[in-house]
Parts: C-alpha cells; structure tokens; sequence
C-alpha cells in the first residue's frame, strides 16, 4: 500500500520538483521565490483535501470491513459532493484575500507580483484536485493500491510533458506554469472518476435526503482532519515569514528544500495514507491484533525509509545545489538541510504514523491537538530563537519541536492501541463490528468508538 501510494506521491512530487527547476531557469531570483510563496498557499489547499479525505477514507474502509458495501457506496457519493462545495469556497476565498496573503507571509515587490499572478490561474481548480484525491482515498479504501497510484501518476505524467512546451516552447513562463498544472489537475480528477466509477462502481445514486446524516459522519474525522492538516501549513507559514526577512535568495533556498523534501521522503508521506485503510478495515473487523501489529510495523518501516532517504541527501546534495544554479544563501540553506537538518524527519515521520492511528482508532481530536501543538508550541518559539541564527537556524529549529512532539504523539499512540478490545489471533475467522446506518442516530458514536460499543 505504501510502495503503490509513493510512486504516485513521488511522481507528483518529482513534477513539481521539475516545474521549478524549469522556472529556475527563467533566470529571476524573484520568480523561484514567489513560487515558494505560492507553494504555501497551495500548502494550505492541499491540506485541506488531505483532511477530507482522512474522513473519507477511514468511514468507508470501516463500513467495507464490516460488511456494509452498499452504505459505504451511499457515503462515498456524498462524499465527493462535500469536497466539491468546501473546495470552491475555499478557492473563492483564497481569491479575494490573495494579496493580503500573500504580505503576511512576507512576499513583496515583484516576488509578490509574480506569486498573484501564479495563483490567479490555478486557485478555482480547487475542485478539481479535490476530487481527484477523494477518489484516490476511496480507491485505497477498497484495497487498490494499484489505481490510487494511477490517479497522481496520470496527473504528474501530464504536467512532466506540459510544463516545458507551455514554459519555453509556448514561451509563457510562469503563466505556463500553473497551466500545466490545472490540466493536470483535470487529468487527476478525470483517471480517478475512471477508477471509482467504472472499475469499482463505488459510488450510488445521489441521495439529497441522506446528505446531511453522511455529512455528519464524515465530519467526525474529516473536520479533526482538516483542523490537524491545517497545523502543518501554519507552521510552514511561519517559517517562511521568518526566512524572507534574510532575503529572496533564501526564500529561493527553502522553496527548493520544500520540493525536494517530498520526493527524498516520499514514502513516508504515503505511509500514513496507506496504513489508515489497514487500521480501519481491521477495527471494522474486530481484529485488533493486526491493528496493534500494522502500528508497530508502520513505525519501523517509516525509521528505515527515512534513513535510506537521509543518505541520499546527503550524498546528492552538491547536485541538488547545481541543478537548481543555486547560489549565496540558497546554497547554504541546502547544504545544512541535507547534510543533518534532514534528519529531523524521523519525528515528522513518527507524528505522520501516530496521526493515522488516532484518526482510525476513533479518537481524531488527539491528531488535531498534536499537530497543532508541533505547528505552534513546537515551531514558532523554535523557529524563532533559530532566526537569530540565519535561516538554517530556522530549519534547526522547526526540526527540535517536531523532535519533542513527534515522540509524545507516538507514545500515545501505542498506549491508544493498546488498550483497544481482547487480543485475538489474528488467524481467527473475522467477526465484524456492528456499524449501524448511516442515518441512524448513533452511527457516529460507534464508528467513532475504538471498542466498537456506543460511545
């Protein structure tokens, strides 16, 4: 599930990271930083489709653990509807405030200028990368790792190809830019539809009357989700603001860190996504053995998948600087990051895997509680004291709080599971979990309940 999950992630990933080593090229200073600003807002809209899809995921696979396909059909259907409207809004939104937004994370002059204009063209598709990510979760919820893969795959292929044609061939620069990225995001929505709807006819007929019970079921993980994603860009938000007082070329740095980030660990983003199904469709079928054992394995996989990508870093890192024609403070902030800042992701990790488990066992309010503490106790005060240290002080410091909280979030969650029903073999025939319907008036309290009893 993880492997399947990060080669989409990566390949999305890989793409963004081309996309700006082409606009690198353009020559501007300015331009590579204003797509860093741009790339926290568009943090920020991806964290929200991310904690839609938490509750998407973790309600659906439930009800197909139990038994329970044509309900789960019914949620699933609501599901998109729901995205669809929070994602408009939130576009719509984003749109009026978007030059203020983009001051108070510190852009100015042309940098801010640039940043508009690449935001103005990709903000009202919104929709349609939220519609590509529930499918992508809802396909995960069924177990096809394979077609969830497809999904971001298909959208990376089609930004891979249109992003150098549209940038220097059309001769549109930046505009071209965030172009390929809303075909890209009509390809994601597009190859999801096809894997929802034709291959594993997941989704009923629209159902006005039960909406608002589907939509109170899903918002019992999805809005903590949202709230607990939401954290991550507010730290990322901050940490922005306090490198851009050293100036563009480290606002320019720390862009080119954000995108190589998610390709060097790219496996352990998708491993929360991934386990979250495991963990749930084993809750659904009382076999809380194997949800014990899946947040064991889950950690110890994450340790040596940040390990293998720590290496790479280190070793790869006058590349990275190379490649991108960093130079001055850019070049710096890279070489400290990937020579030991990047360490510091072994405890994003053990928070990323901690998160899946709460937001599966039930108790998604300590997800919340924990990213927000890392995104405001464990970063500002942090990265803070750090600024006075440059701007890899800053990254020293936003990596010493996730240090703090990343270890309490995993012991809770191994106590959290530990104290879930009798251990059974995990041999032993399944015996679902009673889950009502979707209607009735205590269908959330018991798919929210570890134990599978009324809360």
């Amino acid at each position: 599930m993880s492997t399947t999950a990060a080669i989409g992630l990566i390949a999305v990933f890989v793409v963004d990271l081309i996309n700006l080593f082409y606009i690198s090229r353009l020559g501007e200073k300015e331009i590579a930083a204003a797509v860093g600003f741009a790339g926290v807002v568009g943090f920020f809209h991806t964290s929200i489709c991310i904690g839609v899809t938490i509750g998407i995921t973790a309600v659906v696979a439930r009800a197909i653990g139990a038994g329970r396909r044509a309900d789960a059909r019914c949620i699933a259907t609501s599901s998109l509807v729901l995205m669809v409207a929070v994602t408009a809004s939130v576009g719509i939104v984003t749109l009026m405030f978007l030059h203020p937004l983009l001051r108070a994370l510190g852009a100015t002059g042309d940098t801010e200028r640039y940043a508009a204009r690449y935001l103005a063209i990709t903000v009202m598709s919104m929709p349609l990368l939220g519609v590509g990510m529930a499918c992508a979760a809802l396909l995960r919820s069924v177990g096809d790792a394979r077609r969830a893969m497809m999904v971001t795959l298909g959208a990376a292929v089609a930004t891979a190809v249109l992003d150098p044609i549209l940038i220097f061939g059309l001769g549109m620069g930046l505009e071209g830019a965030a172009t390929a990225s809303v075909i890209s995001r009509c390809m994601l929505a597009a190859v999801g539809m096809r894997g929802v709807v034709v291959r594993h006819h997941l989704l009923a007929r629209f159902d006005p009357v039960r909406l608002r019970a589907d939509a109170r079921l899903l918002a019992g993980v999805a809005g903590p989700g949202v709230l607990t994603n939401l954290a991550t860009p507010v730290g990322a938000a901050f940490v922005t603001h306090s490198i851009a007082q050293f100036g563009a070329s480290a606002v320019a740095g720390q862009a080119i860190i954000d995108r190589v980030t998610p390709v060097a660990f790219g496996l352990v983003y998708s491993l929360s996504g991934a386990v979250g199904p495991i963990l749930a469709q084993n809750l659904g079928a009382g076999q809380y053995r194997r949800v014990r054992e899946g947040l064991r394995d889950s950690l110890l996989f994450m340790v040596f998948a940040v390990g293998v990508a720590w290496l790479v870093l280190a070793l790869g890192q006058s590349l990275i600087v190379w490649a991108f024609s960093a130079e001055g403070p850019a070049a710096a902030l890279i070489h400290a990051y990937c020579s030991w800042i990047a360490a510091g992701f072994f405890f994003v990790g053990a928070l990323f895997v901690a998160n899946a488990a709460f937001n599966n066992l039930g108790r998604p309010l300590l997800s919340t509680g924990f990213n927000w503490a890392r995104a405001t106790l464990g970063t500002i005060p942090f990265a803070w004291i750090g600024s006075h240290y440059g701007p890899a002080g800053v990254l020293v410091g936003q990596a010493a709080g996730a240090a703090i909280f990343g270890t309490l979030a995993m012991v809770v969650a191994f106590r959290l599971a530990a104290r879930l029903g009798p251990v059974q073999d995990a041999d032993a025939p399944l015996e679902a979990a009673p889950v009502p319907e979707a209607g009735s008036a205590s269908a959330l309290a018991v798919l929210m309940s570890p134990d599978g009893e009324d809360a």
